[in-house]
């Protein structure tokens, strides 16, 4: 598809179906890519409240993830660029080797990682990949597989690879959601 170079910008989502918002801050810092978020609601019947800080390389892979929820709990991670990944006091975390992105249950802009990063195209076919996942209920992440495939530029086919679930995302020429049925729609800002 090609997006545009990445610039400061601000996003917000509301979840469709329950309540909830996310704000997030994403803008280029030397090498690195910064993702500073917000997220609120509830999902099952669980509530949360996180904070949350990606960092990426300007290839989008994630390098870092600094999640903290509000009633204490968090998710401290760092990968290496062989994707190998540790928590925060440099214990190897070798089941997640090979994950090159996250995906956190309560923000639609996880999903803008690999979408950016492997820039498909239709004629690209779906790409299966496995990504730490981190659930906003008990927060114990877990490798999830994941299934992308671009349908069209900026219409990308999300599917688990277990087949639990699928959905059709629309992007913006930033590689943001847009629509997220039956999940999460952008609000203008």
């Amino acid at each position: 598809m090609g997006f545009r170079a990445l610039q400061p910008l601000a996003a917000r989502w509301q979840a469709d179906g329950g309540t909830g918002l996310v704000h997030l801050n994403l803008r280029p810092n030397g090498e690195r890519i910064l993702a500073d978020g917000l997220a609120i609601g509830d999902r099952d019947g669980t509530r949360y409240g996180v904070h949350f800080r990606i960092t990426c390389g300007m290839d989008w892979k994630t390098q870092s993830l600094d999640l903290e929820a509000t009633d204490g709990r968090g998710v401290h991670v760092v990968a290496d660029e062989e994707a190998r990944w540790s928590d925060r006091d440099g214990n190897r975390l070798p089941v997640f080797d090979g994950c090159v992105d996250i995906d956190l249950e309560g923000t639609p802009f996880t999903n803008t990682l690999p979408i950016r990063r492997l820039d498909l195209a239709p004629e690209t076919g779906a790409v299966d990949l496995r990504m730490l996942y981190v659930p906003f209920d008990d927060f114990q992440p877990f490798v999830d597989e994941q299934r992308y495939r671009c349908v069209r530029p900026g219409h990308y086919r999300y599917e688990a690879v277990d087949g639990s679930f699928d959905a059709d995302i629309t992007v913006d020429e930033d590689g943001l959601v847009v629509d997220y049925p039956p999940l999460f729609r952008r609000l203008p800002l």
